[in-house]
Parts: C-alpha cells; sequence; structure tokens
C-alpha cells in the first residue's frame, strides 16, 4: 500500500518541484533584472540589429540570446518582461480570486435568492466574448497597468464564483455541516469554518490557473499594441515584432514564446499539485 501511495505522490512532487522551480528563478529573474541584466532593454544599436544567439556565427560577446531588429538585446528584454508579467499575473488573479470566490461561497452555500441573483449575473457575464470585452475595457480605459488588471478582474472572476458555488453547495450538503449547525455554530461561521477548508484546495488551483490565464491576456494585449508603452519590453510585444521577422531573425520569436509557454505550463501545474497535495479527500 505504502509503495502504490508513493507511486502516485511522486510525479505531484516532481510537478511541484518543476513548476514551483522555474517560477521561482522567473521571480527572481525578475526582482533582480536591473542587476543581472547585460544591457538596457530599451537602448537600441542599428549596427548590432539581428545578432544571432551565442552559438551561431556572426554573434558579439555578451549578447547571450542575440538582438531583435533594433539592436536590443533579447535576454534583457525577456527579463524585464517577466516584471510585468508577474505583476499582472500576482495583482490580477489575486483580485479576481477574492471576487469571484466570494460570490460563489456566499452563493452556494446560503442558496435561496442569494443564490439567484449571484449566479443570473453570472450567466449574463459570461455571455461576453472574453477577449473582446477585455480589449473594448482597454480601448475605453486607455493602455496600462492598472488598465489591463481592470480588464482581467472584471472578465475572470465569474469562474471562481461558478466553481465554488458548485464546490460550496456539494460541501455544503455533507453531515459535518449539520453536525456544526446541531452544535449551535453560526451559517457565517459554519462556512468560514467548516466549508472553506475544505474548498480551499480548488481555491488555489484555480488561483493559480488565473494566474497563468492573466499572462497570457496581458501578451494577448501587448500583441495588438493595447497594454503598456510600445517601448517597454513584454513577451507579447517580442513575439508581435519577432513574427515579422522570423525568417531572417528567429529568436526574437521563439525566446518569449518559450518563456511565455513555460510560465503558463507551470502555473497550471502549480495549481494542480497543489491541489492534489493538499485535497483532504485525496488525502
Amino acid at each position: 500500500m505504502r509503495d502504490a501511495r508513493a507511486e502516485v505522490r511522486r510525479p505531484i512532487g516532481l510537478r511541484l518541484w518543476l513548476s514551483g522551480g522555474w517560477l521561482s528563478l522567473l521571480a527572481l529573474a525578475a526582482i533582480f533584472a536591473p542587476l543581472i541584466a547585460p544591457h538596457d532593454p530599451l537602448a537600441q544599436d542599428l549596427f548590432l540589429g539581428r545578432l544571432p544567439p551565442f552559438w551561431e556565427d556572426g554573434t558579439e560577446p555578451g549578447y547571450v540570446l542575440g538582438t531583435d531588429s533594433l539592436g536590443r538585446d533579447v535576454l534583457s528584454r525577456i527579463l524585464y518582461g517577466a516584471r510585468l508579467a508577474l505583476i499582472v499575473a500576482l495583482v490580477a488573479g489575486t483580485l479576481t480570486c477574492l471576487i469571484g470566490a466570494t460570490l460563489g461561497l456566499v452563493a452556494g452555500y446560503y442558496r435561496g435568492w442569494c443564490d439567484r441573483i449571484i449566479s443570473r449575473f453570472v450567466d449574463i457575464w459570461m455571455a461576453f466574448p472574453p477577449v473582446l470585452f477585455a480589449i473594448l475595457l482597454i480601448a475605453v480605459l486607455g493602455p496600462g497597468l492598472i488598465s489591463i488588471i481592470i480588464a482581467i478582474v472584471v472578465i475572470d472572476w465569474t469562474r471562481f464564483a461558478r466553481v465554488i458555488r458548485a464546490e460550496a453547495m456539494s460541501q455544503g450538503a455533507m453531515d459535518y455541516v449539520a453536525s456544526a449547525q446541531v452544535a449551535g455554530r453560526t451559517q457565517f461561521g459554519t462556512m468560514l469554518t467548516e466549508i472553506l477548508p475544505n474548498v480551499l484546495p480548488t481555491i488555489v488551483a484555480l488561483l493559480t490557473l488565473e494566474m497563468g490565464i492573466a499572462v497570457i491576456v496581458e501578451a494577448i494585449l501587448s500583441f495588438v499594441n493595447l497594454s503598456i508603452s510600445t517601448d517597454s519590453p513584454t513577451w507579447g510585444g517580442m513575439i508581435a515584432e519577432g513574427r515579422t521577422s522570423v525568417h531572417q531573425a528567429w529568436w526574437v520569436l521563439v525566446f518569449p514564446l518559450i518563456t511565455l509557454f513555460l510560465t503558463v505550463l507551470s502555473f497550471s501545474q502549480l495549481g494542480e499539485g497543489l491541489k492534489d497535495r493538499f485535497d483532504p479527500v485525496l488525502r
């Protein structure tokens, strides 16, 4: 039995270590970008335009991942772009989680008219196409970091509300909830001390997944020039620029694309791993 459990937990542990390691490395790189970035991400030198990575012929010392068409260092721009991506992921993901999970928990536990109002509002809100809605909000609010965060929160809180509502309804039908109410505990106290701890693994999984989605949304908005200033380094902006010169300088597209993919995948796997590790049913 112990061997079987070890086999089940081993991929979970590996998933947590790999995803957590990548995100930790990325966070450290973003924090210490001014110290470890080899060049100014905004510095241009047309004489150094489209230098290849260090392992190809024709490169220059100090430009590990090459340069773009304006001679800007690709590695430095990726490091500084990680700052914006992680800020959007943490702030937008946390706010979305707080709003959506709170409404979903209240609707799923109290039910009745409260559930009907919140559920109908969620249904109406989810009728809007999310990407087009985000672009519309950015067009109204204007490009900028705060506008991006507001757009993500306004759009994605419904995902938390629907999932947590279903989890809260399922937990609310359990015997331990009835026992807490018989013991004289208030509804609000039961929700906080009995329901919330059992839906917390789902909330954590959704939170990390939402952080990955926030990174994607920011990259999409940067790709269409609706993020922050076009001069600021963003992964989406680098991908948009690399797309136009992929045959002449493939590295401008490939390296930020790989970084974006690994970051989103790590957020997703981290959430699934944490849910499997701390879910009381699986334990």
